[in-house]
């Protein structure tokens, strides 16, 4: 019988099975990651720490759903770009046009100083997003328009 610690992580199974849903089903598939130095995005795109991507067939190239990473080429401002996303960055994925997916919890924290964020150069802190405590720590959806 197989200990619990030693078994692998649901995320990468139900990542799969949730992207596979919304194609089937003609929703386009987001994904919510938090970004740190493991994960390959452009960074300019980066916003609090996170990024949100579509990870539908039509806006990517080359997509590959492994238990490890997500991988795959898509456009950002016209250039194409390599993303790699650790499956244990990933913190959502879910359907643009209802919502319906699931969210994951957060993976631990990395060293300080070591989240990236497009905004970490500016002189101001970073601002708690609106109608949340700045101490959460359950993961949250944005609707993406």
């Amino acid at each position: 019988m197989i200990n619990i610690s030693q078994s692998t992580s649901t995320r990468p199974y139900l990542v799969r099975a949730l992207h596979e849903w919304c194609t089937d089903n003609g929703f386009t598939p987001y994904v919510a990651v938090l970004v740190d130095e493991t994960v390959q995005v452009p960074r300019e795109y980066v916003n609090n720490g996170e990024i949100v991507l579509n990870v539908s067939f039509d806006a990517t190239s080359g997509m590959q759903l492994s238990n490890e990473f997500i991988q795959f080429k898509a456009r950002f401002g016209g250039v194409a770009r390599e993303i790699v996303v650790p499956m244990g960055r990933v913190i959502a994925i879910y359907a643009k046009e209802n919502g319906q997916g699931m969210a994951f919890p957060a993976p631990a924290p990395t060293p300080a100083g070591a989240a990236v964020d497009a905004t970490a150069a500016s002189d101001s802190p970073p601002e708690p997003p609106a109608g949340s405590p700045s101490n959460s720590t359950r993961p949250q959806l944005k609707r993406v328009k």
